[in-house]
């Protein structure tokens, strides 16, 4: 299959393109600054490289014709922090990358959330509560975007077969294990690998068994 992977310079990006590799995928990266990538999947003729904004309809549109799914690992940076750009700017992407799969008629999305995006199944978490409420206040803009991400992509792409993947604190470490659930389900927990969120992302795209759900994936 092949696939389009947005956020693909940053940590978690890097792993899902390995991933959707491994699982024998062709890849399509769409980046703003894909000189940020390395020179082996730079050469890897399984890759194909579009440079472009997220605000690039056209460049975009191209990136998405002849997909058969979006993955997606964009996200606030963890270093910017507080100083996340106002306005939503990923969610208006989101809005823009729907409308443009819809107009290809691609309609498998797999996206990277946070806990900050809320779900029905969720039950109170101290925990949980406490991270998201910290990130409210000192990250106000990024949550307030992750939030916006996951209402767009409810709303917007309701005729879509979405996936959330719901993410608590991101780990660098190899641990690939997870559990998937929902906040407070007596399962889950608050820390996570950015590996066992790549494999988690293509598996999910592979089996379909979160559609339209947006799940938490954990450690044990």
């Amino acid at each position: 299959m092949r696939v389009l992977i947005l956020g693909a310079t940053g940590a978690a990006g890097v792993l899902l393109i390995q991933e959707a590799l491994h699982a024998s995928h062709t890849v399509v990266i769409y980046a703003r600054t894909p000189e940020k990538l390395s020179e082996e999947t730079r050469h890897d003729p399984r890759v194909t490289i579009l440079k472009g904004e997220l605000d690039d309809r056209e460049a975009l549109s191209a990136a998405i014709q002849g997909v058969d799914a979006v993955l997606s690992a964009l996200g606030p940076s963890v270093s910017s922090g507080p100083m996340h750009p106002k306005g939503t700017p990923l969610a208006r992407a989101y809005s823009l990358i729907i409308e443009l799969m819809r107009g290809h008629r691609v309609r498998r999305l797999v996206a990277l959330g946070t806990p900050s995006i809320t779900d029905p199944n969720d039950k109170f978490s101290l925990r949980m509560s406490i991270i998201v409420k910290g990130v409210a206040t000192l990250a106000r803009t990024a949550y307030e975007d992750v939030v916006a991400i996951g209402e767009t992509i409810r709303t917007q792409g309701n005729d879509l077969d979405w996936t959330i993947v719901r993410v608590p604190i991101l780990s660098g470490a190899d641990d690939k294990k997870i559990v998937v659930g929902y906040v407070g389900d007596g399962r889950t927990g608050i820390w996570v690998t950015r590996a066992g969120f790549a494999l988690f992302v293509v598996q999910e795209f592979e089996n379909n068994e979160w559609v339209k759900k947006a799940p938490l994936i954990t450690l044990p």
